[in-house]
């Protein structure tokens, strides 16, 4: 019996942080599902995103304080590279996110924002020189082909407005891996939690900048349901799954959570149909499960 506990204990700790990271990548995925609820009351990407950055922001003022104690202090160069990480990473990539969701459903939404891993490969072969082997073109051709198929299948029912949408969320993939390369040695220096909380804390000041520069501030008053959706995108689809994220990389690798992760289209197609109620196409299944096998592909190399 005794010979049969540790790995059952170690099974159960496994367990427990795939569920974690499971949890993480359904409730990140959310906010798609979330911002389609806010902008039925009218809301722009614009006052959207400053709402969800402003309700966030306290929580990682608080995280970044309590990191940064006993920490060693940030050279010029590394606060400068937060500021641009914070701006390309979280600021730009949410603003053209959510600019993007006005014009296409949140289903292809996820779908395209889960191409980050093959821009952060190809970012990675063109600058950085890195190459490329066969399994890792598959997928990336598995992946693109699952998209297409599913942009195919919203264009035909959208039209251009379409097309707008999945570029501006193509752009927010392509920033958001920007970020991910740019993080490479900074989140070594200065670890992964202190790095998040003081690059969101950059990106809530430009986001909430911006409203105050092109919105006027009778903005600030909503409906309740917008302040009440908008707290829910902001701690349940922002600092929780970031946090629970990280739990899960410290628990069960950077890989089994990154594959754990894939859960999060097919939950957005899902919750998307139950909630609001976009349509389940057979063609939106097939792209979907294209996506995820080309993901699936880029986990187990990178693993």
């Amino acid at each position: 019996m005794s010979a049969s506990s540790p790995p059952s204990s170690a099974r159960k700790l496994f367990l427990i942080g795939l569920s974690i990271a499971i949890l993480g990548a359904v409730l990140f995925s959310t906010k798609a599902i979330v911002a389609k609820l806010i902008y039925r009351h009218g809301v722009d990407a614009v006052t959207l995103i400053a709402f969800r950055m402003l309700f966030s922001l306290p929580f990682f003022i608080a995280i970044g304080i309590w990191r940064s104690r006993n920490a060693t202090p940030l050279s010029r160069r590394d606060k400068w590279q937060i500021v641009f990480l914070g701006l390309i990473g979280y600021y730009l990539s949410s603003f053209l996110d959510f600019l993007g969701l006005q014009y296409i459903s949140a289903g292809l939404e996820r779908l395209i924002l889960f191409l980050t891993p093959s821009f952060v490969l190809l970012i990675s072969v063109f600058l950085m020189k890195k190459k490329i082997t066969a399994i890792e073109w598959a997928a990336l051709g598995t992946s693109y082909l699952g998209t297409v198929l599913v942009f195919i299948q919203d264009v035909q029912v959208g039209g251009n407005a379409v097309v707008i949408g999945g570029l501006l969320v193509l752009g927010s993939a392509i920033s958001y891996a920007i970020y991910l390369v740019g993080t490479g040695e900074l989140v070594r220096r200065v670890g992964p939690l202190r790095l998040v909380s003081y690059a969101m804390c950059v990106s809530s000041v430009a986001c909430i900048g911006q409203f105050f520069i092109l919105r006027p501030v009778s903005m600030l008053v909503q409906p309740m349901d917008v302040y009440s959706l908008s707290m829910i995108n902001a701690f349940l689809c922002t600092v929780l799954p970031v946090f629970l994220t990280m739990i899960a990389v410290d628990r069960i690798g950077a890989a089994t959570a990154s594959q754990a992760g894939m859960i999060g289209p097919v939950s957005t197609l899902f919750l998307a149909a139950l909630i609001l109620d976009e349509p389940i196409t057979g063609m939106q299944l097939a792209g979907t499960a294209l996506v995820l096998c080309g993901i699936y592909l880029l986990s187990r190399k990178k693993s």
